[in-house]
């Protein structure tokens, strides 16, 4: 009997997560996520993606600075990305950029464990560029090129926005990609995997991903929260109403329940925390309010049918990538600046043992049948 969407079926090995949806559990390389997004940065989880361990200081140092020595895009993929249309899809502008990137790489058909690293670093590196300068081109505002002196996620909201965030906002958004960084071996991940095992370059594989990603089953569901969030607070009608009539509906109530998870998604303790925070500091609650009136509603509604079904990572962050400033139809673009470290961990895995991925199907249509020739048919 197939396995329906591969569910169940186990597809490689990886030392990279592993999460107990049972219990909650997500694990970076045996460190527990919610340990790690409150004491590391993104560019420490990189290097223990893949490293297998977190780094020392001289050794955070010297990797922050090969990430910052490949985050300003050349002068071609700028005017690419200034040709695109201003009303595309942003995750179809990272697609294809960062595909683009490929041509421009004269080893890009280099898939020795070493080359693959430094791709890796490369294109985590230019991904934020390029959705900060699809952003700014499509508004009519100037590309900027990263500072020198700011880290990771403090130079995405800079290269974004036009100016430096606060120290809430830049740990709010570091922790975000901290979150965000791995999952297992998800559509966009497997899809990665799926092009490496025939031996095709690194920029192939992650548009692969990006492809994956793009489709709103797997990537667009905060966007989807914040449409429903949008949709209550513009229609005055009072969210307790709003979720009962959804759910006597049967319409879904987006950013809760999750695929892996049968208990708390551990991401969206720590999100709640910093949606709390950044709001407060913000003046302005009222997305963090709308989500905990929600949430308290569907608890009572679910105890009622005997059910438990709780927040995910989307149900927070969007409202948090809302108040950073983040606009809606880039919150997959987001996504895929943090999930870029995931991926090419993977890819390292995937290179370094290698076997073309390839599985079987059941045969479910006729069998006997006999041509007709064509003039009779």
């Amino acid at each position: 009997m197939a396995a329906k969407g591969l569910e169940g079926v186990v597809v490689a090995q990886s030392r990279l997560s592993d999460i107990n949806g049972e219990v909650g559990e997500l694990i970076y390389a045996g460190y527990d996520i919610d340990d790690l997004a409150r004491n590391t940065t993104f560019e420490e989880v990189c290097y223990l993606l893949w490293n297998g361990e977190l780094p020392t200081p001289t050794q955070l140092e010297e990797f922050s600075a090969h990430l910052r020595k490949h985050a300003t895009l050349r002068p071609e993929v700028v005017e690419m990305i200034r040709n695109y249309p201003t009303d595309a899809d942003p995750m179809a502008a990272v697609r294809t950029a960062v595909s683009a990137l490929g041509m421009f790489d004269p080893d890009a058909d280099d898939i020795s464990i070493e080359s693959v690293r430094h791709k890796a670093i490369f294109l985590t590196a230019q991904t934020p560029a390029i959705v900060a300068a699809y952003e700014r081109v499509r508004n009519g505002k100037e590309p900027l090129d990263p500072k020198p002196d700011l880290g990771f996620a403090a130079n995405f909201l800079y290269m974004l926005n036009g100016e430096e965030a606060n120290e809430t906002r830049v740990r709010t958004m570091d922790v975000a990609l901290v979150l965000h960084a791995e999952h297992g071996m998800n559509a966009s991940t497997f899809a990665a995997r799926v092009t490496a095992g025939t031996l095709a370059d690194v920029y192939s594989a992650v548009t692969s991903a990006l492809g994956t990603l793009k489709g709103p089953s797997h990537g667009g569901a905060n966007v989807e929260v914040m449409n429903m969030l949008r949709e209550i607070d513009e229609s005055g009608e009072d969210p307790g109403a709003w979720v009962r009539n959804a759910l006597s509906g049967g319409k879904k109530v987006m950013g809760f329940g999750h695929r892996v998870y049968k208990a708390t998604d551990p991401r969206a303790t720590v999100l709640r925390e910093l949606a709390d925070k950044i709001m407060a500091e913000a003046g302005e609650t009222r997305w963090l309010d709308l989500s905990d009136r929600i949430r308290a509603v569907m608890a009572e509604e679910m105890e009622k049918k005997g059910k438990k079904i709780y927040p995910n990572v989307d149900f927070f962050s969007a409202s948090v990538y809302s108040t950073l400033g983040i606009s809606m139809d880039l919150f997959t673009a987001v996504f895929a600046i943090a999930r870029m470290p995931g991926w090419t961990a993977h890819l390292l895995e995937q290179y370094a043992d290698n076997r073309l991925i390839r599985p079987g199907s059941d045969y479910i249509g006729p069998r006997d049948r006999k041509v007709t020739p064509l003039s009779e048919r």
